[in-house]
């Protein structure tokens, strides 16, 4: 028998029979949102998505601030969204503004809802940030293993794949992921890297390049494709740089390539680097104007 996804829209009347009185099975995550706006959206998707994930393991309560002002005053919220976490009757974390995935994960955690498998991605992860890639290898098998319909271990098994250069390995194992992780944040961001590297892969190579622009500082072609294969390295400062020689010297170079080269790092970096981004997209506003 399936388990049951708990997910409401909860009411001042039935406030206290869905959270408070839950609250002493399992935690109850209430969130104080508006349907007009986008993050409070983005956020329910987020939590009913982990709803069903961890089903039966704790509930997700929706309050629309509009439809129910009483439970908005009672609660004093200011801001949404507004997260209020109910434990045995009681508020145990507050917290306005969005939250992405990977800190509800967190706060999940945290009230003892998590899969073991992710334990083990944290310290592969950990493992081959620290150059013990072959340890890393060793436990994100053992996470899929335990927990075959984790197919974050996989992201993660692509990532690795393609931080050590097995793009065939890392572009077969991504082929097989279902759609819905193909087109996820991590999916997507997993898409573009793997595009970089299989495009990185058909040039002649970072030292080949750099020998022939310290011959021609006007080999545009070579200047392109040595940021194509900094940006396979993740090293998007060297690949900026190169590409805003590119857009100085030959702005028409392949109908804006270098152009459209910049914006695509900014979007690139824009989720796990904002700031960088940020400063990428100012510094092509000013070059531009």
């Amino acid at each position: 028998m399936a388990s049951e996804v708990l997910v409401f829209e909860v009411s001042e009347s039935g406030f206290d029979r869905y959270v408070v009185e839950n609250s002493h099975k399992v935690p109850v995550l209430v969130v104080f949102m508006g349907v007009w706006s986008e993050p409070c959206i983005s956020m329910d998707n987020v939590l009913t998505d982990l709803a069903k994930e961890f089903a039966e393991q704790f509930v997700f309560a929706k309050v629309d601030i509009d439809e129910q002002p009483g439970l908005r005053d009672k609660y004093d919220i200011k801001n949404i969204p507004t997260l209020l976490v109910f434990q045995n009757g009681e508020i145990t974390f507050y917290q306005e503004g969005q939250m992405q995935e990977e800190e509800v994960r967190v706060l999940l955690k945290g009230v003892g809802v998590f899969h073991e498998s992710d334990e083990l991605r944290q310290q592969a992860r950990e493992k081959h940030m620290a150059g013990d890639t072959p340890e890393a290898i060793i436990l994100l098998t053992q996470a899929i293993q335990k927990d075959p319909t984790n197919t974050r271990v996989a992201m993660d098994m692509v990532q690795i794949f393609l931080d050590i250069g097995e793009l065939e390995q890392a572009r077969g194992l991504f082929n097989k992921l279902p759609e819905q992780d193909q087109e996820s944040e991590t999916g997507k961001s997993l898409t573009v890297q793997l595009a970089f590297a299989e495009l990185a892969a058909k040039t002649e190579g970072i030292d080949v390049l750099s020998s022939k622009l310290e011959k021609n500082a006007d080999d545009f072609d070579a200047r392109f494709d040595l940021a194509v294969c900094y940006i396979a390295k993740h090293d998007y400062d060297t690949a900026v740089d190169h590409l805003f020689i590119l857009l100085n010297s030959a702005p028409e170079y392949k109908e804006g390539a270098a152009k459209e080269m910049i914006i695509t790092i900014a979007n690139i970096l824009s989720s796990n680097d904002p700031e960088r981004a940020k400063k990428i997209r100012n510094r092509l506003g000013s070059f531009l104007h």
